[in-house]
């Protein structure tokens, strides 16, 4: 059983962040003595949170997520944003692919330069 302060202390996490978790739902600690006491099952939890808000899912989606009653629900939260994360990463691909050009761009003013301004075009074209 871990403190509040060692599983803190385990990720790099402020004492905070854990309270705010538990207080989003997220955890559930033990009490002993009116102390909050973390077994290896919040350890795998403190994982996991942290691997989901890397992956940029909100606290509410973590929690829809953990307090689904099956795995298909859960996998449905997981699909929502790996649909997001795989237009995110299009979308950082077409800016990469502009700022790519502009740093090798021969023109003295990329701006200028017309395939720039194809690549510009054509992403406004496809722009809602």
């Amino acid at each position: 059983m871990l403190t509040i302060g060692e599983l803190a202390h385990r990720f790099g996490l402020a004492t905070h962040v854990l309270r705010h978790w538990e207080d989003e739902g997220l955890l559930t600690p033990e009490r002993v003595a009116g102390r909050r006491r973390y077994d290896e099952a919040d350890v795998a939890r403190v994982v996991m949170i942290q691997r989901a808000k890397a992956a940029g899912l909100s606290l509410a989606q973590i929690r829809r997520m953990f307090d689904a009653p099956n795995g298909s629900e859960r996998r449905a939260v997981l699909g929502e944003q790996d649909a997001l994360l795989d237009e995110q990463i299009r979308q950082a691909q077409e800016s990469k692919r502009l700022i790519s050009h502009a740093l090798t761009c021969a023109e003295p003013d990329f701006t200028a330069c017309s395939q720039f301004r194809r690549l510009v075009a054509d992403l406004a074209s496809r722009t809602p």
